[in-house]
């Protein structure tokens, strides 16, 4: 796999960040991951309920390490699908830092340094466990970026973490979900 460098002339990136917004003030941010090319590496649905392989058994111990790596967390509602991951992540202290860098000693506790800590944590073992490093190429486990909602109030706070249970059985409805299973 030939990895391409970012050009601005042709990859026109926009933020998915709201302007202005404070990432790491105390709030539950909605957060979907999926793997690069939603290629269903973390187990299959069955019967409306998912069975993790090897390496959705790793996905969830890693998603579950978040708060070990970054004490101001705490998690709720989640779930690990095929091809995607979906939880809510709070915030539960303040760190100070803003919406578009880490804080100078290198100690962001942002979301967007949680979910990087976690597709690392994930790509380490699959770069170990799965793919022959031999090779010259290792394939992408991620997508670039990830997709996140602040819950902003009660009536979302009660949707989400419904949304996120019934994955699962809605897993042929999802928009997620690819053929390949």
């Amino acid at each position: 796999m030939k990895l391409t460098k970012y050009n601005p002339k042709i990859h026109h990136r926009q933020s998915i960040r709201l302007q202005e917004y404070d990432y790491s003030q105390e709030v539950s941010n909605f957060i979907t991951i999926c793997t690069h090319n939603h290629l269903c590496l973390f187990g299959k649905i069955f019967d409306g309920k998912m069975v993790l392989n090897n390496a959705g058994k790793i996905a969830n111990e890693c998603w579950l390490d978040v708060p070990e790596h970054y004490p101001n967390t705490r998690l709720h509602e989640y779930v690990i699908m095929p091809n995607h991951v979906h939880g809510i992540i709070e915030i539960v202290v303040s760190v100070g830092a803003n919406n578009y860098s880490p804080l100078q000693n290198g100690t962001s506790k942002t979301i967007g340094s949680m979910v990087r800590g976690f597709k690392i944590g994930v790509t380490k073992w699959f770069r170990k466990n799965v793919w022959v490093q031999d090779s010259g190429s290792i394939p992408s486990v991620w997508q670039r970026n990830y997709y996140e909602h602040i819950i902003r109030n009660e009536q979302s706070y009660h949707r989400i973490p419904e949304y996120i249970i019934n994955n699962p059985s809605n897993w042929l409805n999802d928009k997620y979900y690819e053929q390949n299973n």
